[in-house]
């Protein structure tokens, strides 16, 4: 929302007032496009619920400088328009007050949501007590416009200290959305136990860096007011701005599928379907997806109709497969309808494969960092599809590779490296794969 604001303000001010003798849609095309590169450099939009005021004014000023040297060159490089530098400051300086004053008018007005409605609020649990994690559940509790709703502090190392296995019972049950951990009133054991208990149940874990040790780990670091907190695992798609890039090249690139193939190939498939079997076109499944969720997950049917299609994955020789069933299986065709999956919001295009949902329920239960998976929107195709762990599971170790490809996914998204695993799918599509059947 702040980003449309930001491009309203810049791109209607600078057509509407200061550059009107400009060509409006060069303007407004150069202009978007040279905000939309400065706010990835700038981070300008990296304002989060914990984000001091002084920062906010620091992003934005670097935002301002940067802009206004693009404004310069793109005078200079259209010297005939005759742009005079007084016109780009005043443009420069009406603009950004107006940013500045929507930027706080929004983060004051959620931070009035949470403290007066308890909107749009975390709860949260700290394990471990002692001068730090108290100052942490001080600020939790007399801070209600961050939207921290604090359940309770852990003590492990008095005589009446809580019961590590207790703890996570309590965990489970108020739905504890994020857990502060400190590392010194924890030993080395516990401290496993409470990343492996979080990473199974779909936790967020952070530290309370109270032991110089942990300061040699590769983590996220952040301030809550004035109190250090680092977190375990740093998710790029958390980040506002990520989700919109990759959001927007799921809808685009879902919809560019949508009109130029399965326009014309749906009505093919579905003939060559019904020729061969009764039964419906498409094939509905409920799978799990982003925090667990179900939804319904769309093919275009391969098997005969039968009781056990939402039990059993297909095997190599599975009977119920029918012939065509077998070449869209082969080609990844059956597959296409999953894009309607993208354009709804269930699914991304690269991402964790969805499992069936009583596949999912045991592999959560045998498979350390299974749950992991469900931290992002599952996708049609992914990291470990295109490095060998697509199709049946035959062993552990299958299941366990394609979990340790998709926490690397995870935890090292890019837009480049969507590209790479589509890219990868398409050759893997064309050249046929063995675990495709």
């Amino acid at each position: 929302m702040s980003y449309i604001i930001d491009l309203c303000i810049i791109n209607g001010l600078g057509v509407l007032y200061f550059f009107t003798s400009i060509n409006p849609l060069m303007f407004i095309a150069l202009i978007s496009v040279a905000w939309f590169i400065l706010s990835i450099l700038t981070k300008v939009y990296e304002v989060y619920r914990f984000t001091r005021e002084l920062t906010i004014v620091s992003l934005i000023l670097k935002q301002l400088a940067f802009f206004t040297l693009i404004l310069f060159a793109f005078s200079g490089y259209f010297h005939e328009l005759n742009i005079s530098s007084i016109t780009i400051f005043k443009y420069v300086a009406v603009s950004f007050l107006c940013i500045t004053i929507f930027k706080f008018a929004i983060f004051y007005f959620l931070q009035k949501y949470r403290s007066s409605f308890g909107g749009n609020f975390r709860i949260t649990a700290i394990l471990g007590e002692n001068k730090q994690t108290l100052a942490l559940e001080n600020f939790f509790n007399k801070s209600p416009e961050y939207g921290y709703m604090h359940k309770k502090t852990f003590n492990f190392k008095d005589e009446n200290a809580d019961d590590l296995n207790e703890c996570f019972e309590y965990l489970k049950q108020e739905n504890v959305d994020e857990i502060y951990c400190s590392i010194s009133e924890l030993t080395n054991t516990q401290l496993l136990q409470v990343i492996d208990f979080a990473d199974n149940n779909l936790k967020i874990l952070k530290f309370l860096p109270d032991n110089k040790e942990i300061y040699a780990k590769k983590l996220k670091y952040e301030y809550y007011d004035y109190i250090p907190i680092l977190s375990l695992r740093n998710i790029p798609l958390d980040d506002s701005f990520t989700m919109i890039i990759k959001r927007t090249f799921d809808i685009i690139f879902s919809s560019l599928v949508i009109i130029f193939i399965l326009s014309w190939l749906t009505p093919v498939v579905a003939i060559l379907i019904k020729l061969e079997s009764k039964g419906p076109i498409f094939f509905k499944q409920s799978r799990n997806g982003f925090n667990y969720k179900e939804f319904d997950c769309y093919k275009f049917r391969s098997m005969t109709p039968n009781k056990d299609a939402h039990l059993y994955q297909a095997t190599r020789g599975d009977q119920r497969i029918t012939r065509v069933g077998r070449f869209i299986r082969k080609t990844s065709i059956d597959e296409l309808p999953q894009f309607f999956n993208v354009l709804f919001g269930d699914m991304s295009v690269v991402g964790p494969r969805p499992h069936m949902v009583s596949h999912t329920n045991m592999y959560a239960k045998r498979i350390d960092k299974f749950m992991v998976r469900h931290f992002v929107k599952p996708g049609i195709t992914g990291l470990a599809q295109v490095s060998g762990f697509r199709g049946e599971v035959e062993t552990d170790k299958d299941i366990i590779g394609r979990v340790k490809y998709d926490i690397f996914y995870i935890e090292n998204w890019s837009l480049l490296l969507d590209l790479k695993i589509i890219s990868l799918t398409f050759v893997n599509a064309i050249k046929g794969e063995d675990k495709a059947y």
